[in-house]
């Protein structure tokens, strides 16, 4: 009858399954913010130490000192690149710089770093033109040094390096290390990443505290 309530048994079922279903919906509603929310999987093949070695290098751009521990509480991409190179650099920077662009905000979170192994062909000039051609200008910090500072960087970071005399050709390791906030090597990838696969890992790290 209209304008009667029911209030027996059948009543209080479907009170019961309406408060079961709010439950639920509120629990999948928690369920997938919390799945939002949780950093992904790194693509990068993870270090096996956690330990990033500190170095102090110049930055050819500017001429500024860069010490690797001062930049504790933001995420750092180490590469090791030369100026001359024809193939394998250029696409290392055109690659950060894309990954860049797709961090957005993210980006202002992360430095990065790139570590001459040409001591002799990459000279603040270089550098700086280097930087200027990938469109990399206050972005890269293309480090520079003496060869005994450069290679002490370079075996504490694994990477090889060989240049026959008079030769402007550095064959050296191809490399890209990810160190998070807390100065740790997380993973390591090479050129061939792709920009959305860099930019994840930044993001992932940038978004770890």
């Amino acid at each position: 009858m209209l304008g009667v309530r029911t209030t027996g048994p059948q009543a209080h079922d479907r009170a019961a399954r309406s408060a079961l279903g709010k439950r639920i919906a509120f629990l999948v509603a928690v369920a997938m913010a919390a799945s939002a929310c949780a950093p992904g999987k790194l693509v990068g093949q993870p270090l096996p130490s956690p330990v990033a070695p500190n170095f102090v290098l110049t930055d050819g751009s500017t001429g500024e000192t860069v010490e690797l521990a001062s930049r504790s509480g933001h995420v750092v991409l180490l590469t090791f690149l030369y100026t001359q190179c024809v193939d394998t650099c250029p696409l290392t920077a055109e690659t950060i710089r894309n990954a860049r662009d797709k961090l957005g905000d993210a980006a202002k979170d992360v430095d990065f770093l790139a570590v001459s192994v040409d001591p002799i062909g990459d000279t603040p000039a270089t550098a700086r033109q280097f930087v200027q051609d990938h469109r990399l200008s206050g972005v890269l910090r293309y480090l520079i040094g003496p060869r005994d500072a450069l290679a002490r960087v370079w075996q504490a970071y694994g990477v090889a390096q060989g240049q026959a005399q008079g030769s402007p050709i550095v064959a050296h390791t191809d490399v890209i290390y990810l160190v998070d906030r807390h100065i740790r090597g997380r993973v390591v990838l090479h050129s061939d990443v792709t920009v959305d696969d860099l930019a994840t890992d930044l993001r992932i790290l940038a978004s770890e505290r």
